[in-house]
C-alpha cells in the first residue's frame, strides 16, 4: 500500500504545490521563498520521516503571512489524502522534545477532528518576532485540513529560532508516531471503538 498524499491551491496570493509520502525516509524537496519556512519545513520532514515536496509561490511583497498560512493548508490537505482511511495506523503521537533551553511538548490524535491548541501565543499587538505568531498559525492551518487534533507546549524558550524550530520538531516526531502502521491491527481495521475515523 502506498501513502502518498497531494494537493495544490492557487489564490490571489499564493500558488502551492506539495506532495507527501507517509512511508519515507525524510528527505525534501522546498522551494517557498522564505529561508526560515524551507528550514523549519525541512525540520517537519526529517524528523517525521515523511518525504515532503513542497513548491511555492506568494505575495512576498506584501508579507510572509498568506504564504506560511497557504502552505499549512496545503500540506494538511496532502496529509489527509495520504492517510485515507486512516484505517491501520496507530492513530496517536506524543513528545517531548529538548532543544537546549527549550522544551516542546506535542500530542497529536489522527482521528479525523481538527482542533488545535498552541501555547504560548503572543499579543498580536505586542511588538515581538512575527515567526512567534507565524509558527502556531501554520501548525493550526495544517491541522484544520489533515483533520487532526494538534496540542502544543513551547517552554523555557530565549531565541525565537529555538522556539520554532523545536516546536517544528516536538510535531514531527508526535506526528511520525501517529502515522506509524500499528501492527497488532487487522487488515483494514480503525483505530476506533465507532469502526470509521471522523
Amino acid at each position: 500500500m502506498t501513502r502518498i498524499g497531494n494537493a495544490d491551491r492557487a489564490t490571489a496570493e499564493s500558488r502551492i504545490t506539495v506532495r507527501v509520502d507517509l512511508d519515507g525516509g525524510g528527505t525534501s524537496e522546498i522551494a517557498t521563498g522564505i529561508g526560515f519556512f524551507d528550514h523549519l519545513l525541512e525540520q517537519l520532514s526529517r524528523h517525521s520521516l515523511i518525504d515532503l515536496a513542497i513548491s511555492a509561490e506568494g505575495d512576498l511583497q506584501v508579507d510572509e503571512h498568506h504564504t506560511v498560512e497557504d502552505c499549512g493548508i496545503v500540506i494538511g490537505r496532502a496529509l489527509d489524502d495520504a492517510l485515507g482511511s486512516r484505517a491501520g495506523i496507530r492513530r496517536y503521537g506524543d513528545v517531548r522534545i529538548p532543544m537546549d533551553e527549550t522544551l516542546a511538548t506535542c500530542a497529536i490524535d489522527l482521528g479525523g477532528r481538527a482542533y488545535s491548541a498552541i501555547t504560548p501565543r503572543p499579543d498580536p499587538f505586542a511588538d515581538v518576532d512575527p515567526w512567534l505568531g507565524l509558527v502556531p498559525h501554520f501548525l493550526e492551518s495544517l491541522a484544520r485540513e489533515a483533520r487532526m487534533t494538534l496540542h502544543l507546549d513551547v517552554a523555557g524558550a530565549t531565541s525565537v529560532h529555538h522556539h520554532a524550530e523545536a516546536a517544528m520538531k516536538a510535531v514531527a516526531r508526535a506526528l511520525r508516531m501517529a502515522v506509524e502502521p500499528d501492527h497488532r491491527l487487522a487488515d483494514g481495521q480503525v483505530p476506533s471503538t465507532k469502526g470509521a475515523i471522523g
